[in-house]
């Protein structure tokens, strides 16, 4: 019994372990590598809490341990890799000016960096209230109110991701636009802590009935990977959000 306690909780810092080794990756510019261990990360944060509820064994513990976690895999990560992406923006020829006071860069203790980067961080910090406020919500037991740290970790993670693989010239010159990347990260700071209402991919039972709008998104979201492949990640967030709204507003008709 003590045993079978202590199972979800191994797999919660599996999780953390995963992101711990991502962060590695990410800051010696290994995107690829780093997503990996995201996407471990990201599948054992979502088997610690359906074994917890399988084997009966949920406890406060649980819950503050898989947040921590969380804030490193769904939290740290996403912000460095977004702080790399800046890096890449004022760096790259088309649009780096010297001029510019954001590019503009400092030297402390023999480091240099640049002061635009940082804006990337604030993924971090959004995503670090988001898990606070979550812990304390009571509501978000069958749907999460502003977009969950994992999905938007998806979504900064396959920004790289595109640019490795894709090899499109239209995205890699909107991806490296580093007033697309502020404006990328200010929306992703707010989807986090916002109160939209969007469904969890939560089984309860395996009826189409009461799961029309999971068993869509799934659908859908396949469709999607097979036609744009990492393209198609943000895609499938924006298409989330819209779906959420979507059935909402059936639901509130009904």
């Amino acid at each position: 019994m003590m045993i079978k306690r202590h199972i979800p909780n191994i797999v919660t810092l599996l999780n953390l372990f995963c992101g711990s080794i991502a962060v590695i990756f990410a800051v010696h510019n290994n995107f690829v590598a780093a997503s990996i261990f995201v996407f471990l990360g990201i599948f054992f944060d979502f088997f610690d809490g359906l074994l917890a509820r399988k084997l009966n064994v949920q406890s406060p513990l649980g819950v503050q341990l898989d947040s921590l976690a969380d804030m490193v895999t769904s939290g740290l990560v996403p912000g460095i890799i977004m702080f790399k992406l800046l890096s890449l923006s004022i760096d790259t020829p088309l649009f780096f000016n010297a001029t510019d006071e954001w590019s503009s860069e400092m030297h402390w203790i023999g480091f240099k960096f640049s002061w635009l980067p940082l804006l990337g961080l604030l993924i971090t910090l959004a995503s670090a209230y988001r898990l606070a406020k979550f812990n304390i919500d009571e509501d978000q037991q069958s749907y999460f109110k502003g977009l969950p740290t994992p999905a938007n970790t998806l979504l900064i993670v396959s920004l790289p991701l595109i640019l490795e693989f894709q090899n499109n010239d239209i995205m890699n010159s909107m991806i490296l636009n580093k007033w697309i990347l502020i404006v990328l990260t200010l929306v992703s700071c707010y989807l986090l802590n916002s109160n939209i209402k969007l469904f969890a991919l939560k089984f309860k039972d395996w009826s189409f009935k009461t799961n029309a709008v999971r068993y869509i998104f799934i659908i859908l979201t396949l469709v999607f990977i097979v036609m744009f492949h990492f393209a198609a990640i943000p895609i499938v967030i924006l298409f989330y959000i819209l779906l959420s709204l979507f059935s909402k507003t059936l639901t509130s008709k009904e």
